[in-house]
């Protein structure tokens, strides 16, 4: 597992799932990485509805915070994010903030950042939050992904059998780390089925 290497911008946008990103800011902080955290206006009333937290107490969880309008902070330029940030990761990703990425719309310090790390080669994961897709969300996910990004739809899964909320939620970070090689313990993952068996025999499940 990686540990206190490197340092990663998380940006938490106004989809639903405000919680995907807390959760990943307290992992990231507690396995030591450093976290630059962009918090979108909308996020911040997302945040208190869905979670009770307060920005201010989630700024004070990252190693630095940045207002979505300051255009004049580090993230803005390659020069900073080149040598010093590992990755970008956008949970929850709304589909306005994918459309403004996918053309190349940079108005904010989100939308910024994310096409500087683009720009300089970094890694960009977009952990999308809407249900239906239609055409056009489908469309710019496609793009994105033809450019190396990786999309990750917030869809926890069921076969560890989960009992509550946190637990989905857990299992749904777990899978965000591990697509920026972060890998824990944590959360189950899936050991395949076991064989059947049938008085003494063991017998194997044929395959479809």
């Amino acid at each position: 597992m990686l540990k206190g290497k490197g340092e990663y911008i998380l940006a938490i946008t106004g989809a639903s799932g405000a919680i995907l990103g807390v959760r990943l800011l307290e992992r990231l902080r507690s396995l030591g990485f450093e976290v630059h955290l962009i918090l979108s206006r909308e996020a911040r009333a997302i945040l208190r509805e869905e979670t009770g937290r307060e920005p201010k107490a989630l700024s004070s969880l990252a190693s630095f915070s940045y207002a979505e309008e300051d255009l004049s902070a580090p993230l803005a330029s390659g020069s900073f994010v080149a040598p010093n940030i590992r990755a970008m990761v956008v949970v929850p990703c709304s589909m306005k903030t994918l459309a403004a990425i996918a053309g190349g719309y940079a108005d904010n310090l989100i939308t910024r950042a994310a096409d500087v790390v683009l720009k300089e080669g970094k890694e960009l994961l977009l952990v999308v939050r809407e249900s239906p897709f239609n055409a056009i969300h489908l469309e710019n996910m496609l793009k994105m992904a033809l450019l190396g990004v990786r999309i990750i739809p917030a869809m926890p899964c069921f076969y560890q059998r989960p009992k509550t909320v946190e637990e989905l939620v857990d299992q749904m970070v777990s899978r965000i780390l591990d697509q920026l090689g972060i890998h824990g313990k944590e959360g189950s993952r899936w050991k395949g089925r076991r064989p059947r068996v049938e008085g003494r025999k063991r017998v194997k499940r044929p395959r479809s």
